[in-house]
């Protein structure tokens, strides 16, 4: 039986049903990131993601022969509001989120899940700790959609430390789950392939003004920043360091995919490059649901498929094994390989992606793409 949790303030959580009604629709499934504040841009990606497979999945049939109505939560990627969100969704009987956007969000969120089983999916979260802890605890129901920080130092620090051998190499972070995380997996990876960086610095995001931290790098004549952190703070620092006359390369890890950057940033984004998957936007497996949601005048850039993918993989292997219910779908998604937007992928004992494949983007003329 389920245990149903306490929420806090309405403000915190904000629901939105798609599809056709509550009436018609009885089977509830949600998605949760930063809907406000910052990181806002990400979470509507993730939203329109997963209410543009929520739309597909109904027109198709849905899942068991009924409608999904889709549940949206705003954590701020906050870990205590990502926690009254997890309860919410508790409360209104979800059976699958397709969420949370920050790792500090996912993780504690999904000790809420675990002990509800909810099955849990991110399209986003790339901390190795949002898997392996669940899995050393004999827990099977927490998977995700995109690569793990682990996998993206390994292809970014080896790269850094050959391309810029004999460089003067700064490494700045958030201090968040995801930022630190990031930052110290590449630094590991980068010492290891034998470049050390001179300088290692936390920031504190949300502020405005970073100008002691590029007066520190340009005294160190920093000729690269990799950057443990989100687009937001990432573009200042990159502004503030042209003004000062800082012209280092700034490198950063799949947190800045979004246009954001560039307005933010201006014309300091021209050059500065981060690492992803692949580009979704661009695989034929993508191109129809891409179409319908330009057609909704929205770009489904940075996690907006990664998202879909969520959704649609999991009522897959739902309807396949004839039930929500989190241990039996878990199971299910695991028997074999799913083709989705994002192409063919797989889950390994985990919950991780079986295949994840990293490629570099640099920011050009207002824009980014695949070098």
């Amino acid at each position: 039986m389920r245990k149903y949790g306490l929420t806090l303030a309405a403000a915190i959580v904000a629901a939105t049903a798609i599809g056709a009604g509550n009436a018609a629709a009885d089977i509830t499934v949600a998605t949760a990131g930063p809907m406000t504040g910052d990181y806002a841009a990400f979470g509507a990606q993730m939203q329109r993601g997963a209410e543009a497979a929520v739309a597909d999945i109904n027109a198709a049939g849905g899942v068991l022969g009924e409608n999904l109505v889709l549940e949206v939560g705003d954590d701020a990627c906050d870990p205590k509001q990502a926690t009254a969100v997890a309860n919410d969704f508790v409360s209104k009987g979800v059976v699958f989120v397709a969420g949370h956007f920050c790792s500090g969000s996912s993780i504690p969120a999904s000790d809420v899940y675990i002990d509800e089983e909810i099955l849990q999916m991110s399209p986003a979260s790339t901390n190795p700790a949002f898997t392996e802890g669940p899995f050393e605890k004999g827990v099977e129901t927490i998977f995700r959609t995109c690569g793990r920080d682990d996998q993206q130092g390994k292809f970014a620090g080896p790269w850094i430390a050959t391309n810029y051998a004999g460089k003067n190499v700064a490494i700045i972070h958030d201090k968040s789950t995801y930022g630190k995380g990031i930052a110290d997996l590449t630094k590991e990876q980068m010492n290891g392939a034998g470049l050390q960086e001179v300088l290692y610095e936390a920031y504190t995001a949300g502020e405005q003004d970073y100008t002691a931290l590029v007066t520190k790098m340009k005294a160190a004549n920093i000729d690269v920043i990799y950057l443990g952190g989100y687009h937001t703070e990432g573009a200042l620092i990159i502004r503030q360091a042209r003004e000062q006359g800082l012209e280092a390369l700034m490198i950063g890890p799949d947190s800045l995919n979004t246009a954001e950057f560039v307005s933010i940033a201006g014309d300091a984004a021209e050059g500065v490059m981060f690492s992803n998957a692949a580009e979704a936007r661009n695989l034929p497996s993508a191109a129809e649901v891409v179409a319908k949601i330009r057609e909704g005048g929205f770009e489904p850039e940075g996690y907006t498929l990664s998202t879909y993918a969520a959704m649609q993989v999991w009522a897959a292997a739902a309807n396949e094994a004839g039930t929500t219910n989190s241990d039996a779908v878990a199971a299910q998604l695991r028997k074999h390989d799913w083709d989705t937007v994002v192409g063919t992928i797989g889950f390994d004992d985990k919950g991780d992606l079986t295949a994840s494949a990293y490629v570099w983007y640099v920011f050009k003329d207002g824009t980014y793409a695949e070098m």
